[in-house]
């Protein structure tokens, strides 16, 4: 990858971080509260959903930004040496280097592949709107997915000293909000989370592309 393309993905990255941190903090706000064991109210409800916007923006630029300098460079090294069959797992290679979560697993590969397929549909390269339309897609079936890790790692959070989630152990985690609330408890939060990461997809990647087009 070349000096100038590298740039690109590090201040187009950091653009598209701050924007979709700005516009959807509220929202991720709401779902931690639904997925909280104390209930929506009592913890907090609607109030103060736009405390901390501030120090989330700004922290967000370096980590987008670092993030998607990693993974050009990573898929840009990897499409050397491999074959059209195993694209998708170098982009997912590509995605874990840039941040190890199994959000970034399925929604990166996916996101690749509906802009390929997409391409190849109607004969040329995606425009930024078309790669923000597939983020929305990939990132509201990577929420759904990861919901149940996301409510345990909510729980683990607000979980009490000394108690049986404040050890860290996901599956524990999980195995206790199945016996206590079943599968509605697992997806607890999980329309709100699927809406802000699809509309967040939708920001987040679109406005990458498109900053990332007018860089280069």
């Amino acid at each position: 990858m070349e000096l100038r393309e590298s740039w690109a993905a590090l201040a187009a990255g950091g653009v598209a971080g701050v924007c979709v941190d700005l516009i959807l903090f509220p929202l991720d706000t709401v779902k931690t509260r639904l997925q909280s064991p104390q209930g929506f109210r009592k913890a907090g409800g609607f109030r103060g959903i736009y405390a901390g916007v501030p120090s989330t923006a700004i922290g967000s630029f370096p980590n987008a930004a670092a993030f998607f300098m990693t993974y050009e460079y990573v898929k840009s090294v990897l499409h050397h040496s491999s074959t059209s069959y195993l694209t998708p797992v170098t982009h997912m290679v590509a995605a874990s280097f840039g941040e190890v979560i199994p959000f970034s697993l399925v929604q990166f590969p996916l996101w690749e592949s509906l802009k390929d397929l997409w391409s190849w549909k109607q004969g040329h390269v995606v425009d930024s709107w078309q790669s923000a339309v597939c983020g929305a897609f990939a990132g509201g079936f990577a929420a759904a997915i990861t919901t149940p890790l996301d409510v345990a790692k909510t729980r683990i959070m607000l979980a009490k000293a000394g108690s049986t989630n404040a050890s860290g152990n996901v599956l524990a985690a999980l195995g206790g909000i199945w016996r206590t609330q079943g599968l509605s408890g697992l997806f607890a939060g999980v329309v709100p989370r699927m809406t802000a990461i699809s509309l967040g997809g939708f920001i987040f990647l679109g406005t990458y592309e498109k900053t990332r087009q007018l860089l280069l």
